[in-house]
């Protein structure tokens, strides 16, 4: 569909103020020494909190007044129809193991979608402060210490390369043994930092995100933030992400082109 300008800076001031209710309704319940958490399957740890539902309830609540014809689709409360041919794709706290275990490294996802895939996203950490935005023109963050273009890194050999993921936890035996090949050339590979580490490779700290097992909101959000900031995000395969799966986050398209040789084996 075609985004006027009148609709782009509507997307963007509704997605701004999504974040920031959220931030509202999460930040009193992190590092609660009270904060409890149910597990959302029958087998394995799959968590929501009280955070997760308020902050997605707030951000409904929101978009009920300002776009009341976009769909939703959010985590914690499922599809809502909408007749504009507009989405917005929620995770209220993508990181929730993260934020039950205080860690700051967890963050609010918020994407607008069209039938092609996401084109405007935000990647919010609220205890940090930090909001790395991408998409209908611009790439930014903005942050405690200040804030400017999101840029992703220049080419480099994987050899140099700094790798992200939540391996070994996610994803088949097959998964595991693919991202296996990847990382036995990076130079570091790190762990456990959900979408945290998706912004920093839009901010130009990190070559490479590998994942797999993801939601639609999981990826939808961060592919924004990223391809707005010069970097790719697809599949193992090479194709669209932006439906979940298995996920291959570039800097650019040279170490992309490197890393996926190695995930097909």
């Amino acid at each position: 569909m075609k985004i006027t300008d009148t609709l782009a800076r509507e997307i963007r001031a509704t997605a701004h103020a999504l974040a920031d209710a959220a931030r509202v309704a999460i930040l009193p319940h992190f590092r609660s020494v009270d904060l409890s958490a149910d597990n959302k399957q029958s087998t394995g740890f799959d968590p929501v909190t009280v955070a997760d539902r308020a902050s997605e309830e707030a951000m409904r609540k929101i978009l009920a007044v300002r776009r009341p014809e976009d769909g939703i689709l959010g985590e914690e409360f499922g599809t809502t129809r909408g007749q504009s041919g507009l989405t917005w794709v929620l995770d209220p706290i993508d990181g929730t193991r993260g934020f039950l275990s205080g860690t700051p490294t967890w963050g609010v996802l918020i994407a607008v979608s069209d039938d092609t895939g996401p084109i405007y996203g935000i990647v919010d950490q609220p205890y940090t402060g930090e909001r790395f935005t991408g998409g209908l023109g611009a790439a930014d963050w903005t942050g405690p210490h200040g804030g400017g273009a999101l840029r992703t890194r220049p080419p480099r050999a994987l050899s140099e390369a700094i790798l992200f993921t939540t391996f070994p936890e996610i994803g088949t035996p097959e998964d595991r043994t693919a991202f296996s090949r990847v990382s036995e050339r990076a130079r570091l590979t790190r762990y456990g930092m959900d979408c945290y580490a998706y912004a920093l490779v839009a901010a130009g700290h990190v070559d490479l995100v590998i994942e797999a097992g993801l939601h639609v909101y999981d990826v939808q959000a961060p592919i924004a933030v990223i391809e707005a900031a010069g970097g790719i995000v697809t599949n193992w395969e090479g194709g669209p992400a932006h439906q979940g799966g298995r996920v291959l986050a570039a800097a650019n398209r040279d170490i992309h082109a490197e890393a996926l040789a190695l995930l097909a084996g």
